[in-house]
């Protein structure tokens, strides 16, 4: 295998554009004033959108591309590329989209059609300022607008991907208008070994995370005998259906709120790791296929975004179908062990919410979440203390099916909330809790499964099982 930097750029740009599709663009193409491939979004928005598009010439007559193009590189300056991307653009009565995602059904043709429409395309060697003649190694436009950038490295040529980060830090300015804040949505630092990814360029104060699978238990990725390591970044993550999405379902702009639950007025662009991305499709994969009344128990240390993960799996569950179309559960309910419902986890929930009212938060009474349940809420938020009505209205509506995530399966083992939790897996007492409860070895993952064996979970309710350490068997 060629091992020049040249030939890592070459293979990716290969496996991209003659395995998915992707569109070869030059540097030339690409207007560092207004942050797009013109010619790109033109093409997207007329093959899609002839209609709205001649509500523009209508009023714009022949200046109606370039007036377009300048309101949509304003537009995203302003909001950022993922709310363009998410809610389009309006101006002069017309509404334009930039992108169609995947439709959660299948039935409809046209929207099956409007979305193998989006325009997928890779530069290498971009020449991304109007100041000087600096240029990345790589990036990755949707529909004309930039998603991705990225620096590649060599080890064989004497560079790692930590001089990928260092440029980045050091010779990005990160007041070019790619680099700004919201504009460009991941800036992946590539060898072919390691990656890591930041989704904000501060200079100095970037902050690069690894975007890796893991190897024998620890950090990296393992060994591909004809491949590089990081093959899957190219192989699987920037591949079409797996970027949008990405884009629609994992990537987020959140307020960020003080100890008090109030915003500080800083926003974050909030993108996946590897092991946050894996964990959430590999468990709506199965569920899509397996159905309601299956049991998954995740273990996700401590400090690796646990909540994060859980919300992701919430809203992506809420809206599942399966091979026929069927939504896969009418209700997600996400429990958490806290007595006072957990505020970073309940915020987080709900600042992923695209549709307004999807999340409702349970924080008084059991009447409140009985009600949410039998009205069908999409996504339910409440504490384990409730876990007793959940079960009981869970067995009397058999015609609906329920996804459970409980957080921290593993957490600590005392007080009343264990007692209501025993007892509601079918323990014959308080006093027969109490005496388990002081057997030391017995925790959550245990009583999950005498509920399994003692009366049977219900067949309409899965069970995802978060833990922070789980006990060898």
């Amino acid at each position: 295998m060629d091992i020049s930097e040249k030939n890592f750029e070459a293979q990716i740009e290969h496996v991209l554009r003659n395995g998915n599709g992707y569109q070869k663009r030059l540097t030339e193409q690409y207007d560092a004033e207004l942050c797009l491939i013109p010619d790109d979004v033109m093409d997207f928005v007329l093959a899609t959108q002839p209609e709205e598009w001649t509500k523009l010439t209508k009023v714009y007559g022949s200046d109606a591309r370039k007036k377009f193009l300048i309101r949509l590189s304003s537009e995203i300056e302003k909001r950022g590329t993922l709310d363009v991307l998410r809610k389009g653009i309006k101006d002069v009565g017309a509404k334009i989209r930039l992108v169609f995602f995947r439709p959660v059904s299948g039935l409809n043709d046209a929207a099956q059609t409007l979305y193998a429409a989006n325009i997928f395309s890779i530069v290498r060697q971009l020449y991304f300022s109007q100041r000087d003649r600096k240029s990345l190694d790589l990036a990755i436009f949707l529909n004309g607008l930039p998603i991705f950038t990225a620096e590649l490295k060599n080890h064989f040529t004497g560079q790692t991907v930590q001089n990928a980060i260092r440029q980045y830090r050091k010779d990005r300015d990160p007041r070019e208008p790619l680099f700004l804040f919201g504009r460009c949505l991941a800036h992946f630092a590539v060898d072919p070994d390691l990656v890591y990814v930041c989704s904000h360029l501060r200079g100095e104060k970037s902050v690069f995370l690894p975007f890796n699978k893991g190897r024998n238990g620890g950090a990296g990725n393992p060994p591909v005998w004809d491949n590089f390591a990081t093959h899957y970044l190219w192989d699987d993550l920037w591949m079409k259906d797996s970027l949008l999405n990405l884009l629609d379902q994992f990537t987020h702009v959140i307020e960020i709120e003080d100890d008090k639950g109030k915003p500080t007025g800083e926003k974050r662009l909030l993108f996946p790791r590897y092991h946050q991305l894996d964990t959430v499709r590999r468990l709506t994969a199965h569920a899509r296929e397996h159905g309601s009344g299956q049991r998954y128990l995740i273990q996700h240390s401590a400090g690796s975004g646990k909540s994060n993960s859980i919300a992701w799996l919430a809203h992506q569950l809420a809206t599942l179908h399966d091979a026929n179309d069927r939504r896969v559960f009418d209700s997600v309910i996400v429990i958490t062990d806290r007595r006072i419902l957990d505020r970073q986890l309940q915020a987080t929930v709900r600042q992923f919410e695209q549709v307004l009212g999807t999340v409702e938060n349970i924080d008084t009474t059991s009447r409140q979440l009985k009600e949410a349940l039998q009205n069908g809420k999409q996504i339910i938020v409440t504490t384990l203390q409730k876990f007793p009505v959940i079960v009981k209205e869970i067995g009397t509506l058999p015609g609906t099916r329920f996804a459970v995530i409980i957080d921290e399966a593993h957490s600590s083992q005392g007080g009343d909330s264990v007692r209501d939790l025993k007892t509601t897996l079918n323990v014959k007492s308080l006093e027969d809790a109490e005496s388990q409860e002081s057997g030391g070895d017995r925790d959550y993952e245990d009583m999950l499964n005498e509920q399994a064996e003692s009366r049977k979970f219900h067949a309409n309710m899965s069970v995802f099982a978060f833990t922070a350490a789980t006990k060898q068997a």
